[in-house]
């Protein structure tokens, strides 16, 4: 299992065009991804259960990821969030 803290930079934060650019870089790997604060833990898989966590710029959120493939999609998650989850700024 990987787990790490990333701050969500980009501008508007995790809103409905960033959280869908999220569940497609994410969907693709067999492992589990979940993404939350504290104890409410989320699938990262899920546009719903993204959006619903409210994330806005600045937030510091847990990703951890458990599977076959962790290191592949821990690498694109982070790289994803890092660039702003491809948004201009």
């Amino acid at each position: 299992m990987i787990e790490t803290d990333i701050e969500i930079i980009n501008k508007l934060g995790l809103h409905a065009r960033a959280a869908a650019k999220l569940v497609s870089t994410a969907a693709p790997f067999q492992s589990s991804i979940r993404l939350g604060r504290g104890e409410r833990m989320i699938d990262a898989k899920s546009i719903m259960a993204l959006l619903m966590l409210g994330a806005g710029k600045g937030s510091t959120l847990r990703l951890a990821i458990d599977g076959v493939d962790e290191a592949a999609a821990h690498a694109a998650v982070l790289a994803l969030i890092n660039n702003r989850l491809a948004e201009a700024e």
